[in-house]
Parts: C-alpha cells; sequence; structure tokens
C-alpha cells in the first residue's frame, strides 16, 4: 500500500468513528508561528497555560523525531441550547461558554486519536505516532490551518466552511510521510466585527490575542480578579463566547452531531446562588465532566458572586455575608465584599464594617474598604 493509499483509507476510518474533518499537514517546522510566539513572549501576552518551550511548540521533530506528517481533526459542537432556563429576578442564572458544554472535548477527542492511532498501527506497525488535544505542546490552530481544516479567524479560531469556528481541534504527529493538504485562503477580508465587540479589547488586533486581557483565560484564573475586569464578566461563569458570536460565518451553523457534547441546561446555565454553598463533593458530581471545571470550584464559586453582583441581587446578601464572615479562602471572602458594595443595599455597609472588625487578611481588608468608600460615594 502506498502511503498516498493509506491516507484516502484513514480519511474513510475517521469517517466511521465520527471526525467531522480531517486534514494531512507536514511536520515541518512552524517558522512564522515561532517568530509570533516570541514576539506575544516579549509583550507580555502569553496566559501562562502554554505547555512547552516556542521551540517544542513549533518543531515537531523535537516531539517525534523523524516526524514527516501531522494530522488534524476537528469535532463540530453545539451553538444552541435546547430547553434553555431562564434567569428571573429571583433565580439568577451564570453561563459556561460553548466549549464546555456537554462532556469535556478533551476526553471526546482522546477517543477518536486513540482509535485512529490504532488505526494506523496496524496498517504500519513500524510507524510511531504522538496525539495531543489542547493542553499539548503543538499549536491546534496553527497544525489545523496549515492541514487545510479552516484558516484562521482575526478572533483567533479555526473557522471551518461548514461549521464555523465552533469546532475542537486535536493532532497527531506520525513518522509516515503522507501528501498535504492545502490551506484555506482566509475569508475574513475587511471585518473586524470580533475585534470591536470584545468585551475586554483584548483582540489587540486581526489575529493577536492579549491572553491576560482575554474572558475567557480571566474566568480560569484563580486569584482576585483586577476590578477593572469584574463589571466585564457579566454572569459568565467559564469562557467566552463573544467573538464567535457576532462572526457572520457562524451565523446559523448549530451542530447537533454529537451525542455526548450535547449540554444539560440546568447545568451549563446553573443558578448562582447555590454554587455559592455548593460542596466539593457535590461540584465534582455535577461539574466534574464539564471541561470548565477543570480548575475547580473556586474560580466558578468567584465568578457566581461577580454575576450576582452584576444582577445586583439584595436576595444573595445573606449568603455573601456568610461567605464574607467565615469563608477560609480570600479571594473569595474579598470578592464577596466588593459584590455586597454593587449591590448596594442599605445593610451592605453595616455588614461591611462589621467584617472589618475581624478580617485579618490585607487584601480582603482593601476590598472592604474599598466597597465602604464606594458606597458612601454614591449616597453623597
Amino acid at each position: 500500500m502506498s502511503n498516498a493509499q493509506l491516507k484516502q483509507e484513514i480519511i474513510a476510518y475517521s469517517k466511521c468513528i465520527g471526525i467531522d474533518k480531517i486534514g494531512f499537514a507536514s511536520a515541518d517546522p512552524f517558522v512564522t508561528l515561532k517568530s509570533r510566539l516570541k514576539a506575544q513572549e516579549e509583550l507580555g501576552y502569553q496566559s501562562g497555560f502554554e505547555k512547552g518551550t516556542i521551540e517544542e511548540r513549533t518543531e515537531p521533530e523535537l516531539l517525534l523525531p523523524e516526524a514527516k506528517t501531522i494530522i488534524a481533526i476537528a469535532l463540530a459542537y453545539p451553538s444552541k441550547m435546547k430547553n434553555s432556563p431562564k434567569s428571573t429576578r429571583d433565580e439568577r442564572r451564570g453561563l459556561f461558554c460553548r466549549a464546555s458544554w456537554g462532556e469535556d472535548y478533551h476526553h471526546i477527542l482522546r477517543r477518536k486519536l486513540e482509535a485512529l492511532e490504532n488505526f494506523i498501527l496496524e496498517k504500519m506497525p513500524d510507524s510511531k505516532c504522538l496525539s495531543m488535544v489542547d493542553t499539548g505542546e503543538l499549536s491546534d490552530r496553527a497544525v489545523a490551518e496549515r492541514a487545510g481544516i479552516g484558516w484562521s479567524g482575526k478572533n483567533c479560531s479555526i473557522i471551518t466552511p461548514e461549521f464555523g469556528s465552533y469546532v475542537y481541534l486535536g493532532e497527531m504527529i506520525t513518522t509516515i510521510d503522507m501528501p498535504e493538504d492545502t490551506p484555506i485562503e482566509d475569508q475574513c477580508g475587511s471585518c473586524n466585527r470580533c475585534v470591536e465587540a470584545c468585551p475586554t479589547e483584548a483582540l489587540i488586533q486581526g489575529g493577536q490575542l492579549d491572553s491576560n486581557k482575554c474572558i475567557a483565560f480571566l474566568t480560569q484564573t484563580k486569584d482576585f480578579l483586577p476590578e477593572k475586569y469584574r463589571q466585564k464578566l457579566g454572569n459568565r461563569l467559564y469562557g467566552c463566547d463573544t467573538c464567535q458570536v457576532v462572526c457572520p460565518e457562524n451565523k446559523g451553523k448549530d451542530s447537533h452531531i454529537h451525542l455526548e457534547m450535547e449540554p444539560d441546561p440546568h447545568v451549563v446555565k446553573p443558578l448562582l446562588k447555590p454554587l455559592l454553598s455548593i460542596s466539593n463533593r457535590d461540584f465534582k458530581e455535577s461539574y466534574g465532566h464539564l471541561s470548565g471545571a477543570w480548575r475547580g470550584k473556586k474560580p466558578i464559586q468567584r465568578n457566581a458572586i461577580i454575576a450576582l453582583a452584576h444582577f445586583k441581587d439584595e436576595s444573595a446578601l445573606p449568603t455573601l455575608w456568610e461567605l464574607l464572615r467565615k469563608d477560609p479562602r480570600p479571594v473569595i471572602r474579598g470578592t464577596a465584599a466588593w459584590a455586597i458594595g454593587k449591590i448596594g443595599s442599605s445593610s451592605g455597609k453595616k455588614i461591611l464594617l462589621e467584617a472589618k472588625e475581624h478580617e485579618t487578611d490585607q487584601d480582603v481588608l482593601n476590598e472592604i474598604e474599598l466597597s465602604v468608600k464606594s458606597m458612601e460615594f454614591e449616597t453623597i
């Protein structure tokens, strides 16, 4: 069997196991990407979640000696939720981004890649393969772009003609030299909607992202959220879809192909107040299967507090007061203090001043003092 024939068999098999798009790229170094990554590093735009050195992220042979081809795959996920629960005055809800609906996509893609790898090794036992999804060294987007899966949009997502940017990406480096696919020409043109719509101006320009400003990144951090971004968070608990929602290429794109990606509406759009008192066990049981739960419950709870402040939900004050008094985590206490100030009830100032008498953490004390001052200013 020739390598070209093997490629066709791989493509046919990929369809049998539910891979929506597959492409083949050379394993040559990503020279342009390397220079871009160095510029990102110098500008301080990296998130800190990146794995490996810049060389490892751009030179496939460092990861798999004698690498010849990279196989890129894409799976389409839903963009619309059926039976979405409403957020009401008495029952405010948060939201997980679309990429965190259903089962954690890392598990789904790894299963597909493992099946694909087994198929290849049966055909070519002497070959070697190395698969990765999102958390590997290689840039999923750069590989997918080179393999013709889609073009790299100004929103820093791969945009496919069939599914828009609502796709999960994964790749496999192989030592088999197979024919390459042709990259898709950029279709963004003069459209700049994603850059203009970004809530925090994290999209510096088309295709360049300051990760430290990106809400998708900020929702995953565990420390205090900088105050200038708290109001931008809205009711987001994990991730942000704004740059995808406004993209014209995503209009009408809604794929319900994989049952395991279908969201439970009450899980991905949960009531906010119960999240503040949920136990570790219950959190893991209810949310552990989501990709958005990978950082644990603390960032989700912090974001839920910010969301309640966004809604100015006075019914949350007793719970926030309990957190401020008793929660062992300074980030949660401090964010609760900030939220009490933003909700701005008549009892809020008294609550904050009482808490100040017993608080020992300086960061929390700062949050209390700033909240008290803001409430005093508003009453002038």
